[in-house]
């Protein structure tokens, strides 16, 4: 692995960071065993680190939703490659690939999600989300029936579109900063789980 700088930006310390950070920081570590680079390159703005997370987290753990874990990381996934994020490719497949404990589906979806052994609604799914993170002013009243086709509702809608939003917005700002994955997520749960 490289020994490049995490972002291009400065990176605070721990001991200097403000208290909700840092606690943030540290349940992450305790889960994860490491610290993701995207904790300590966004700590960088206090303020927007909060509120990136806080959307972040009102989008991928929101009360209600049906997609399934995998089925987020599916959008990043499929998403970040498109914007050529490396970072959010190799840490969300990283995800994807503990979620829905396939060791190849997350390389599969990053190169062409449509030949990745998904189904024919997750795929769906994908094309739309595909479409609002490329042509947005493309969207039409069929995308919406194609979805409702496959079973998805208004609220599932929302949840793709708020997530390849996000993400958009993820992919720039770690673009633009020169973020680093970490060693990690490189490895992370690359062999089928027995």
């Amino acid at each position: 692995m490289s020994s490049s700088p995490i972002s291009r930006y400065p990176v605070p310390s721990l001991d200097s960071m403000p208290d909700d950070i840092l606690e943030r920081i540290l349940a992450v570590q305790e889960k994860a065993k490491f610290i993701p680079n995207v904790f300590l390159a966004l700590a960088h703005r206090p303020a927007e680190f909060r509120a990136f997370f806080a959307y972040h987290d009102a989008i991928m753990e929101r009360e209600g939703s049906t997609l399934s874990p995998a089925e987020k990381e599916m959008i990043v996934v499929a998403t970040s490659a498109a914007n050529g994020c490396q970072y959010c490719v190799v840490a969300h497949g990283a995800l994807l690939r503990v979620f829905a404990k396939e060791p190849m589906l997350a390389d599969q979806i990053a190169i062409n999600y449509l030949h990745a052994p998904i189904s024919p609604r997750q795929k769906e799914m994908l094309s739309f989300s595909l479409k609002i993170s490329r042509t947005p002013e493309l969207i039409q009243d069929s995308d919406y029936s194609a979805l409702r086709e496959h079973g998805y509702d208004d609220e599932d809608i929302l949840d793709i579109t708020g997530i390849t939003a996000f993400f958009g917005l993820s992919n720039r700002m770690a673009i633009v900063m020169n973020m680093q994955a970490n060693a990690e997520f490189y490895t992370m749960a690359r062999e089928a789980r027995k």
